[in-house]
């Protein structure tokens, strides 16, 4: 295994009796790197990702996190990341800082270091004046600012997040993803996201793996996913008068145009690089006389991506409780 890299995974299989829930899977995560993982229900990236954590074992393959190989060290993996879980998990009866405290003991940081890093963590995430506060009083937003603080508490060169902003409210998600930005200002922390929301994929993440039935069908940053669609830009053009059938033609001819559709106000093409071809179209429609009122360009998105690769959309999954991250060892 290469000690450089974040994340790898060679070949590996997770077998459920004759089910293999992942299927030959080959992955490379670089240091410093925010990478995305989406997938349909049942599509197999929590169960690789639950592998890649130590939770669940590996039927066959290689992977190693942050130099560390996960079947042979599974409890040096642990404490080597921080995982913040789909479901809430912090103590409601406790306080905020109590909260970070007990955590940061699992991990067998003195009380000379816990204190620092706790204020530093509190503050970084805009919960230091709430510290003394119990987490019963905190809304949803804040509570998973304070778990992504606690995945943080021991200073884990991997932090793997799972649906870091599901069921929050418009405002909190980009109070989250504002929070994602800073953390990696400075830093080398390398950020496993795993996440429905396909525009949290695309505002965050350097690249990308959509998983489904059990193998990663595409990887790349979210524009060369995109570029990999033919016809990822429609241009829909508003016409004082209907072009005529040697207008349409001579449009379909241009390099990089898919296809050419009449509409019900003017004319709609299909191309790569739509914002490129657009004074071109214009310039041949003139040729007829015909007036442009209106010009808009579509660019694709990454959920037109996932239904290329997948056939299907993205739904929501149902929050799983009880798979949350299992701490290296408990303090006493």
């Amino acid at each position: 295994m290469n000690p450089e890299l974040a994340i790898e995974v060679r070949h590996v299989v997770k077998r459920f009796g004759k089910l293999a829930a992942v299927d030959d899977v080959d992955l490379e995560v670089r240091h410093g790197e925010l990478f995305g993982v989406l997938g349909p229900n049942g599509a197999g990236k929590t169960t690789l990702v639950r592998m890649l954590t130590g939770i669940v074992s590996i039927t066959s393959g290689e992977a190693s996190v942050a130099g560390i190989d996960v079947r042979r060290d599974p409890d040096g993996v642990r404490r080597a990341i921080g995982v913040v879980s789909q479901a809430l998990t912090s103590d409601l009866d406790l306080t905020g800082l109590e909260n970070l405290d007990i955590y940061a003991r699992f991990f067998d940081m003195s009380r000379s270091e816990r204190g620092p890093r706790i204020e530093e963590l509190l503050r970084v995430v805009g919960l230091w004046d709430r510290r003394k506060s119990l987490v019963k009083t905190y809304s949803g937003g804040m509570r998973r600012r304070l778990e992504i603080a606690r995945g943080l508490v021991h200073a884990p060169r991997v932090l793997f997040l799972d649906e870091p902003t599901i069921g929050l409210d418009p405002q909190s998600r980009l109070v989250i993803w504002d929070l994602l930005r800073d953390l990696r200002k400075g830093s080398d922390l390398t950020v496993s996201l795993t996440t429905h929301y396909l525009e949290e994929a695309e505002a965050l993440c350097d690249r990308v793996a959509i998983v489904d039935r059990g193998k990663i069908v595409a990887l790349g940053t979210p524009q060369e996913l995109k570029a990999r669609i033919p016809g990822s830009d429609t241009v829909d053009l508003s016409l004082g008068s209907p072009p005529s059938d040697a207008r349409l033609a001579e449009l379909g001819a241009l390099a990089g145009v898919r296809d050419v559709a009449r509409t019900a106000d003017g004319v709609r093409v299909r191309a790569d690089g739509g914002a490129t071809l657009l004074p071109r179209l214009i310039e041949i429609l003139r040729v007829d006389g015909l007036q442009v009122t209106a010009a808009a360009l579509q660019r694709i998105s990454l959920e037109d991506v996932f239904i290329h690769f997948t056939g299907r959309t993205l739904r929501e999954e149902s929050s799983a409780a009880g798979q949350g991250f299992v701490p290296p060892r408990r303090f006493t």
